[in-house]
């Protein structure tokens, strides 16, 4: 019987190569969740906010697996927060604002690393 080498032809990968993904599809789980409970309390969110929800999810998961279409879909979503946030502190000088988008910047940097993309398949 050949051994689980001779199958396939890839090097075996390692179960988490990017633990800094993890922390990014943690974040994105994390503003989901504020997201749905927002809208579920109808206080903060309408329910149109849901699609950001659903997309944040489905970013999420997709890093965890390492797919480039889930790295676009989250290097779009921390860019754009990014910039709202920073437009939020901009207009309403509100430092909480501030402090959410220099991390969504953060996140956007290192999602654009060569090493990055270099494990995405």
């Amino acid at each position: 019987m050949r051994s689980h080498e001779d199958k396939t032809n890839q090097p075996p990968r390692d179960l988490l190569p990017l633990p800094a993904l993890a922390a990014i599809s943690l974040y994105l789980l994390a503003l989901s969740v504020v997201i749905i409970l927002g809208v579920v309390s109808g206080r903060h969110y309408p329910p149109l906010f849901l699609v950001f929800a659903a997309g944040f999810i489905a970013a999420a998961a997709g890093l965890l697996l390492l797919f480039r279409w889930a790295w676009a879909l989250a290097l779009g979503a921390v860019f754009l927060l990014a910039v709202y946030d920073l437009w939020i502190f901009a207009s309403q000088h509100q430092p909480p604002a501030l402090v959410q988008g220099l991390l969504n910047l953060v996140f956007f940097l290192y999602l654009v690393r060569p090493e990055v993309r270099e494990k995405l398949r």
